[in-house]
Order: structure tokens, then C-alpha cells, then sequence
């Protein structure tokens, strides 16, 4: 299995307050990692340095061999992003938004339509690709995201909280899309804090307390080690203590 997301010591710092402090872990071809942690423990900070959106204040973070910041286009060519609250401009309509990415990918007409519509059938947006962005549900702005996400083929997904918003047909539909892109070889990253969720679909769980990572590893590893006989929340409730308790995020 080769690796493919690296991250290396990353750390971000504000002023004297750790982000995230010296995270380690890595994510191979056809592997499922699920990122987790309570409110404020550092997960949606280390997606945005992954992305290039942040620069590290130490360490590296790094896809396909690409430093995520400082070649941040060269790391776009072979990533497929989900954030957790998709903006689009109010007022292009969805096929207008696809046509635009497709572009931005270099895929020519025929192919972009092709992909697109198996995307847009197979996730149910149907008629809505012909109105505005503006008129969107947060489930459709998800949905269409995740289009846009996966048009190229990408290599690597990065999906931040993927079925905030999604109803439970939607969400089954992710997850199966989820488990055939690693199929296919693709190398997938997500955080989440719906811990059944990740114990379903995920291979390896990494899991930040105050910006630290403070477990990792294949969830049968993690369970047998921190939990005994018990399931991925009692692994979680272990190493986050008292302050993940009902906070979620």
C-alpha cells in the first residue's frame, strides 16, 4: 500500500495557544481514516492546513509528494474536497457550477457531462441542477459539493463531516460511494464525530484531545488496547476524557 497523505509533526499555533500540536499520521491507497475528537480538538484545522488554506506553523503536510501549501496546485489535481458548509456563488445554477469545475480540471465537455450526470442520478438532485445555488437546501449544497468532489476521478478524498445534512437515503448513498472510491485505490480522509459512522466504513481512526493526537491506529488495534470488549465510543470516551462528553461538533 502506498502512502499517499502524510502529515509530519504538523503543528499550528496562535500566539501561545496549540491548535494543533505535532500530529503524525498517514493515509495509503484504498484506506478509509477517519479523523476524530470533540469540539475544538484540532480536526477541521489540520483539513484546512491538508488543503493548503492554512500554513503550518511547523512540521509538513503532504499529498502525493506534494507540500500542501507550498504547491497547493499540484496537491488540487489529485484532491477531492467535501467541506463540512459547501458556498457557492448564489447565483449560478448547478450545471453552471459542474461545467466551471470541470474546467478548472481540464476535463473536456463530454466526459465532464457523462460523470456529472451518473453523480447527479445516483445522489438525486435531479431537476434542481437547473436552479440557482441560492435556492439550494443544505442537503443539495452537500450533494452538489460532493459532485463537484469527485468529477475528476480525484485520488485522494478529504471529506470534512460528509453527511452533515443529509438525510438517512443520502447517507447511505455516501457511504456506499465512500466504501467503492477505496475500492477503486482511492485514499480517503474524514473527520466526523458520528463515532458509528466511523466504526462502519474506516480502517484506522486517529483521534485528537487538545490538538494532540492521542491514538491511532487500525480500530480493532485501538479497541483491543484502550477498550477491551468495548466498541469505538468507549475507545473515544477513554482518550478524550470528560471534555468530549455530549459535546460533539
Amino acid at each position: 500500500m502506498e502512502t499517499v497523505v502524510e502529515v509530519d509533526q504538523l503543528t499550528k499555533a496562535y500566539g501561545s495557544f496549540m491548535a494543533v500540536d505535532r500530529v503524525t499520521m498517514s493515509v495509503g491507497t484504498g484506506e478509509i481514516v477517519a479523523l476524530l475528537g470533540p469540539n475544538g480538538a484540532g480536526k477541521t484545522t489540520t483539513i484546512r492546513m491538508l488543503m493548503g488554506i492554512l500554513h503550518p506553523t511547523s512540521g509538513h503536510a503532504r499529498i502525493a509528494g506534494y507540500d500542501c501549501f507550498r504547491e497547493r496546485p499540484d496537491v488540487m489535481r489529485h484532491v477531492g474536497y467535501l467541506p463540512d458548509e459547501p458556498a457557492f456563488y448564489d447565483y449560478l445554477k448547478g450545471t453552471e457550477i459542474v461545467e466551471f469545475v470541470a474546467a478548472m480540471n481540464g476535463l473536456d465537455s463530454v466526459t465532464a457531462r457523462s460523470r456529472a450526470n451518473d453523480l447527479v442520478d445516483r445522489l438525486e438532485l435531479g431537476d434542481a441542477m437547473a436552479d440557482y445555488a441560492v435556492n439550494f437546501s443544505k442537503g443539495m449544497k452537500k450533494k452538489l459539493a460532493l459532485v463537484c468532489a469527485l468529477l475528476h476521478e480525484p485520488s485522494v478524498l478529504i471529506l470534512d463531516e460528509p453527511t452533515n445534512g443529509l438525510d438517512p437515503f443520502a447517507t447511505r448513498t455516501l457511504h456506499a460511494m465512500i466504501r467503492e472510491a477505496a475500492h477503486l485505490g482511492t485514499a480517503l480522509f474524514y473527520s466526523t464525530h458520528l463515532l458509528d459512522q466511523a466504526e462502519r466504513l474506516c480502517d484506522r481512526a486517529g483521534i485528537l484531545h487538545q490538538g494532540r493526537l492521542a491514538a491511532c491506529g487500525p480500530l480493532e488495534q485501538l479497541r483491543d488496547t484502550l477498550a477491551p470488549g468495548g466498541s469505538l465510543e468507549d475507545v473515544f470516551f477513554q482518550v478524550a476524557g470528560p471534555i468530549a462528553d455530549g459535546t460533539g461538533e
